[in-house]
């Protein structure tokens, strides 16, 4: 019996890995930050957890069932998304948040536009986006979300336990001083100051904000493992963590140019997520080594300047979207030239 035989076009490459494999190991990556999530905030973290993935798995097999596709659930995308949508919320949210979140993550942001590797933007981002735009009260409570372990002295000041949300509250009461109190000027001086002692407590996630993004030291334990496995790579997180380092320190501070204090930026809020597993989307990102290096620094210079001047006090979310948006002209304008080709005019 003759044997079958495929045709196609070079290249021939041949690889262990599949989708479902990379997804399950960014999955994997997780769960130390998720752990963290859990002994900081309590099991209703784990709740919030379960409900977004639940959501994001059932959504993604009624959608399919609906138009007659075949059920892709077990390839892990959906739980991956599920996941990053809950990390991207607060302990203090109803449950039924990181549920509609997940629905619209997987339905809009998702399935909308053909399922998997056809999306232009992160579906757990435009989800994220979704919820801050629709109910913007209910994203915004951290105030009662202080993790065990304490929580930063002097924080309580400004009504709020998020660093990014003091910093901006006390840099716009430092700004417009003459219509403070004197009190008032003082309690932002010493929030500001107690925020750059705690430094260490934002490493290691002592510090409230979204469930899955507090802890730097377990992302970057995640991080590692994805740099091992090669799920990643160097170019998107520190092109896009060196952009915000360097601009936030010349624009960060509170005393003029060049007086930002880098690691607090860099520790506080979304951004070692966002740069190691939201940036870094393999459907959403560039492909070429120039585009991914520019679309880091995009992705830098958009969320030092959401932070710095917009009047939201976090700039992740929405400078990846925004460069999600832009990913087919920065691989347009990246490609390598053909070997043996013309050159281009």
């Amino acid at each position: 019996m003759e044997g079958q035989y495929f045709v196609s076009s070079s290249p021939h490459v041949a690889d262990r890995e599949s989708v479902p494999k990379i997804m399950y190991g960014v999955c994997l990556s997780l769960v130390p930050a998720g752990a963290g999530a859990v002994y900081f905030f309590g099991l209703r973290a784990l709740w919030i957890i379960i409900a977004s993935v639940a959501a994001a798995v059932i959504t993604e097999a009624a959608i399919q069932k609906l138009r007659k596709k075949p059920v892709t659930i077990n390839d892990g995308s959906a739980i991956l998304t599920g996941i990053l949508l809950a990390y991207n919320v607060s302990v203090q949210v109803p449950i039924w948040i990181p549920i509609v979140g997940s629905v619209f993550a997987v339905a809009v942001g998702k399935q909308a536009f053909g399922g998997l590797g056809f999306n232009p933007m992160n579906p757990a981002l435009l989800g994220r986006a979704f919820l801050l735009a629709s109910w913007p009260g209910h994203m915004a409570l951290f105030d009662k979300s202080v993790p065990r372990g304490g929580t930063v002295s002097g924080i309580d000041v400004m009504t709020s336990a998020t660093p990014l949300n003091v910093l901006k509250q006390s840099q716009d009461i430092l700004a417009n001083a003459e219509n403070y109190s004197p009190d008032k000027v003082t309690q932002a001086h010493q929030a500001i100051g107690q925020l750059y002692n705690s430094i260490d407590q934002l490493f290691f996630g002592q510090i409230g904000g979204c469930i899955g993004e507090t802890s730097a030291l377990l992302l970057l334990v995640g991080a590692a493992y994805l740099m091992y496995k090669r799920y990643i790579g160097w170019k998107i997180p520190s092109s896009y963590i060196g952009t915000v380092a360097l601009l936030s320190w010349i624009f960060g501070g509170t005393e003029g140019l060049f007086s930002g204090h880098v690691l607090f930026h860099l520790f506080s809020g979304g951004l070692m997520i966002g740069a190691f597993y939201m940036a870094t989307d393999m459907v959403t990102s560039p492909v070429t080594f120039k585009g991914r290096i520019i679309f880091g620094v995009g992705c830098g210079i958009l969320t030092v300047l959401i932070r710095q001047v917009g009047g939201y006090p976090e700039g992740v979310s929405y400078s990846i979207l925004l460069m999600n948006l832009v990913v087919p002209l920065i691989d347009r304008y990246t490609k390598p030239q053909v070997f043996g080709g013309a050159k281009r005019a």
